[in-house]
This record gives structure tokens, C-alpha cells and sequence, in this order.
């Protein structure tokens, strides 16, 4: 996982080395940056040097996979050669904290809880990728943000970037079709089995995912997916996140969430996280393999690095 000859030269690595500095990762994400992100990105380079349109790329992980880092680290890379890249992720549609409990009053009472396909406002989610595509010099493109410290939408932001080169899609299961019917019959853990013994909620989530795959992730023109080794690896990452906010949060940390409350939450998770390890490796363009400790140790391209085919979805 080597850059490729001459690009040190060609590119200042000084991007990555000022990224690792500001956000305070470990030494090893410079490494990491060097010698797997920069190439990728000096092939998605190339890919929209040759699209007619923004070029519309999905990355999709599981929690505590990185990808909100790399989906971060892209737009700067891509920048010195002079490319625009507009960043989205997934978790700014949310439906507002009222509208998912007037969901949850209706369809299933789990799905006050954000997070799976059919607590988003998926029409927004639509238009904002159109309004982007279309996008010329002027033009101005009003984003979402979601708060999720007050579990909320707050004020939106514009885009007036003009015209984007590249349009990045962020999201845990961004690129995922659905689950055959039959896969849905056996729950997965102790929350599906006493909270959905129907299956209501999980079949309605599935039905929703069809949805998300049809309007939104067909349409993509490639897949960047980070591979965690398995479940247990994204539960215990998730798990050390919890402990590092309950030192940082003193005796604040009460509200952070107990072991139990964090099994819970993340069995929300579990049946489509599962699903996409699955899934993904064979649907990615581009697969980032994790280690146990959440480093990048290999990167795997599943498709020729050339221009868009006319045979991909527009």
C-alpha cells in the first residue's frame, strides 16, 4: 500500500501531516494517509477529471471504522489539484426529534431511536443530491445539519461552492440494498427478540433500505467501504469511545452510557452492521481493511481504476 512513483513529488504530503496535527489522530494515521488515502485520492482525481458531471461517491463503515475521518481527509486532498468536492453525511437527515416520535407512535416504538433507514427524511436526502448535481458557479444548495447533542435539526448551511467536482455520501450504511425476506425471520440479539418478537420493526427497516438503495446508493458512481474485522471488534470500539467521554466528562460522565445502555444502543445496529460486512466487500469499488485496533492495513480495489463506464447508474 504504496504511493505511486512520483506522487511525493507531484503532491505536498504536508496536507495529511497538517490534518493529523488538527485533529490530534495517532502518528500511525499519518502513515496510513501516505500510503492508502493519497493514492486513492489521486484516482478519484483522475475519475473526475473524465465525468461530464460531479462525480457521486459513496463511503460507508460501520461506527468507529473512520469513515467520517476519511470523508474529512478526501475533500483536502482533492483540493490541490484544484477540485470542489461537496461533503454530506447521512446523519444530517435525520427527521427532527418530534417527527421520529410521531413515527414511533405510529409504525414501532424503536424507532424514536435515530439512526436506521426510516428515521431520515429520505425525500431531502434526494433533493439535496440533485440540487448539487445540477449546481453551476452562483448557484447556492441549502444542506442540513443535525445537532445531535440536542437530538435535532438546527440551521442549515449553503453550499456555494459552484459547480462540485466530486459529491461524497457519508453513512454506516451508505451503498446497502435489502435483506431477502427470509433473513428477517430469526432475530439477531436480545432487542429484536423483546422489543420486535413481530418482526414489525425490522421488516419495516428493511422496506425503507430498499427505498434508500433505489433512490440514493444506485445512483452512486463508486463505493468506498471501511472493513471492520467483525461485530465484536465495532461493539468494543464503540465501548472505548463511551470510556474515553466518561474520564474526559468527570463527574458529568453519569450521562454517558453504562455498558448496559450501550448494548442496547447498539443492538439497534447490529442486524444491518452485520449485513454490510457481509455485503459490501463484494459491492465496493474501493475496500479500506481494518485491523483490530482500527488501523488500515490493506487496500483492495475491486473494479479497474479508469473513467466512468456508461454502464454506471447517472
Amino acid at each position: 500500500m504504496k504511493p505511486e512513483d512520483g506522487m511525493e513529488s507531484e503532491f505536498p504530503l504536508e496536507v495529511i501531516d497538517g490534518f493529523v496535527t488538527e485533529q490530534g489522530l495517532p502518528e500511525s494515521y499519518r502513515e496510513q494517509g501516505r500510503n492508502g488515502i493519497l493514492p486513492l485520492a489521486w484516482i478519484l482525481r483522475d475519475l473526475a477529471a473524465g465525468s461530464s458531471r460531479p462525480l457521486r461517491i459513496g463511503v460507508s463503515g460501520a461506527q468507529g471504522s473512520g469513515k467520517t475521518t476519511l470523508a474529512a481527509l478526501l475533500p483536502r486532498l482533492l483540493a490541490k489539484w484544484g477540485l470542489r468536492t461537496a461533503s454530506l453525511s447521512v446523519d444530517d437527515f435525520y427527521l427532527g426529534r418530534a417527527r421520529r416520535r410521531e413515527v414511533a407512535d405510529t409504525l414501532h416504538p424503536l424507532l424514536a431511536t435515530r439512526g436506521v433507514p426510516g428515521t431520515h427524511d429520505l425525500d431531502l436526502l434526494v433533493s439535496a443530491l440533485d440540487e448539487l448535481t445540477r449546481a453551476g458557479d452562483g448557484d447556492s444548495v441549502s444542506l442540513p445539519v443535525f445537532d445531535k447533542s440536542v437530538d435535532d435539526r438546527i440551521e442549515a448551511v449553503a453550499w456555494t461552492g459552484g459547480r462540485p467536482d466530486l459529491i461524497l455520501l457519508e453513512g454506516w450504511f451508505v451503498g446497502l440494498g435489502p435483506q431477502a425476506p427470509e433473513e428477517l425471520e430469526q432475530p439477531v440479539n436480545a432487542l429484536e427478540a423483546e422489543e420486535d418478537p413481530d418482526g414489525v420493526w425490522r421488516r419495516f427497516v428493511n422496506d425503507q433500505l430498499a427505498e434508500y438503495h433505489e433512490r440514493v446508493f444506485a445512483r452512486l458512481d463508486r463505493l468506498i467501504f471501511l472493513c471492520a474485522p467483525d461485530f465484536d471488534s465495532v461493539y468494543r470500539w464503540r465501548g472505548l469511545q463511551e470510556a474515553k467521554l466518561r474520564e474526559s466528562a468527570g463527574a458529568a460522565g453519569s450521562a454517558i452510557m453504562n455498558e448496559a445502555q450501550l448494548r442496547r444502543f447498539i443492538e439497534h445496529y447490529e442486524r444491518l452492521t452485520r449485513h454490510a460486512l457481509a455485503a459490501l466487500p463484494d459491492a465496493a469499488d474501493w475496500m479500506f481493511v481494518l485491523d483490530d485496533s482500527q488501523q488500515i492495513v490493506a487496500r483492495v480495489d475491486r473494479v479497474p481504476d479508469q473513467a466512468l463506464s456508461a454502464s454506471r447508474p447517472r
